[in-house]
Parts: C-alpha cells; structure tokens; sequence
C-alpha cells in the first residue's frame, strides 16, 4: 500500500511513547488501529522497526536509523505547510551550547543587515547535532570531529580549552589551570552534547568521579553549587557567564575544532552557502 504522512507520524509517536498503549492516547486513535499501521509500515520497509520482545517497546537498529529520516521528513512538511513561511522562509541555525562564541552577536547583526527577507533563527537544543538530523534546523554549529552519513562539513576554527571552577574554590585564585589540577575533583560532563570525556586525561591520572549531566544549565548548576569542576572552550566565558563560576585558561589540553554542518544530497535552505560565506567572513575578521 502507499505509504503516508500518517505512518511515519504514528512511528514516531511510538519511538517517543515507548508503549504503543501511550501512542495511541496521544494520537487519539485506537491500539489495533496503531498496531497496523506500524505493520504496515514495516512490511513497506522490510525490516522490523520496534522490537516488541518486552513489555516496553525497544527501537531496532533499524528503527533507530529510520527515526531520524522521519523526524525529519515530518518537520520539512510541517515547514512547508506552515502558513507563516509563505511571507519569509526563516534560516534555522541549531547550536547545543554557546553558539558562535563571541562571533555569536556579530553574526547575528550583519545578517541583519545584508539578508534582511531572510530571517536567521539561533536555536538552543539540547542535541549532539543540535537537532539537524531531526529537521529541527538547517545548519548547525557543532564543536568536536562531526562524521555522519550525508553531512556537509565545514571547519571555522579551533577553540582553546578553558578549565571552569567554582569562583570560591582555591581553583579560582590561579591564573592557569592544569588537567592535573582539576582531577582531584569531580568534573561536571555534558553526556548529550559535551565535548570532554574522562579520556581527555591520561588513564593513570583521571578525575575522582564524573558527574553526568543531560544540558548546559545542569552542568552550569553543579560547577557553580561546588559539586564538580567542568572543561569547556573560549567560546563558554562570553555565552555563559555566572557569578559563582570562574573560567581560566586551560594549559594542556587540546584545542576544539568548530564546524558548521548541514545536510547535503537533499534540497536545502537555499540561503545556507550566504550563511557560510557571512560565517567564514565574520570568524576571519572581514
């Protein structure tokens, strides 16, 4: 049978839900209903998408893979059937934490000025590809080495790494910090979209304990309560200041690349070559 918008609609409820009684709640529709439209689904495919072994649904490895494509099918034709994107099509530039960095407002303001039919959205998501393999943006600003099947990538530059304490800890009073000298403590990591692992240190010499956030406002919570330390790049100081946290330089440890990411093969924003022609410019002075 055809496959429809509705298929990949409920899938998605279900990958969500975990229980195709909860799915079909939020869909309004009855289960048997749902159950076969996730078989008929899957017999269009043919693979198994949900693993229906257990009480609470598990997603394959197929449907794992297939859940991104959906997503972001679904979101291009809610773009496309968005009335409001009839007067402006707005460019959406993703970003899990501080953006651009202090290149961030500069950015901002000259597209302002040279695109003004084309509206730049910054959007915050708490997503390792900031919500670009969901369709929830276009571009992305991701920092660490970005692979993916289809992705396009550009290198802006490489940011150092700066150490984040709590401004009342002895850390604070130094000038220059070390990995050494952060490991007597707990280090505050961003397990969804962080850069730094327990593998930036040497095996022999690593922290006390990890403790793992899901979002920036968890791992700036911990660091400024004085439960952990925490590792970022020069682009966190000017995106996230606090008064109970203090950023220093970070002497050994090495540097961050950020890269501006989209998805090739597919038609796209087609304002994203002016946004990595402005990007490149600002990031290089111009």
């Amino acid at each position: 049978m055809t496959m429809e918008l509705r298929h990949l609609r409920a899938f998605l409820a279900i990958a969500e839900e975990g229980t195709i009684t909860r799915a079909a709640a939020r869909l309004h529709t009855g289960q048997p209903a749902l159950s076969r439209t996730l078989r008929q689904l899957e017999d269009h495919l043919g693979v198994r998408l949900v693993d229906r072994s257990t009480h609470h649904l598990e997603l394959t490895a197929e449907g794992r893979m297939f859940r991104d494509k959906a997503a972001a099918a679904v979101a291009a034709v809610d773009a496309a059937l968005d009335p409001g994107a009839l007067t402006a099509w707005p460019l959406r530039l993703g970003h899990p934490w501080a953006a651009l960095g202090d290149y961030t407002f500069p950015l901002l303001r000259r597209w302002d000025e040279e695109h003004p039919d084309v509206p730049l959205e910054l959007r915050r998501i708490d997503d390792r590809f900031a919500g670009l393999a969901q369709g929830k943006v276009d571009v992305a600003l991701l920092r660490g080495h970005v692979t993916g099947p289809g992705l396009v990538t550009v290198q802006l530059l490489t940011e150092e790494r700066v150490a984040v304490v709590p401004a009342d800890s002895d850390l604070a009073s130094r000038d220059t910090l070390t990995l050494a000298d952060l490991a007597a403590w707990p280090v505050a990591m961003n397990i969804v979209a962080g850069t730094t692992t327990l593998d930036l240190w040497p095996t022999d010499a690593r922290p006390v304990a990890a403790v793992e956030v899901t979002n920036t406002d968890e791992w700036l919570t911990a660091i400024a309560a004085g439960r952990a330390v925490g590792v970022s790049t020069s682009a966190t100081p000017g995106m996230h200041t606090h008064p109970a946290i203090a950023y220093r330089p970070l002497t050994d440890a090495p540097g961050v690349p950020l890269v501006l990411v989209w998805r090739g093969g597919t038609p796209g924003h087609p304002a994203i070559p002016d946004l990595v022609t402005l990007v490149r410019e600002v990031v290089a002075g111009r």
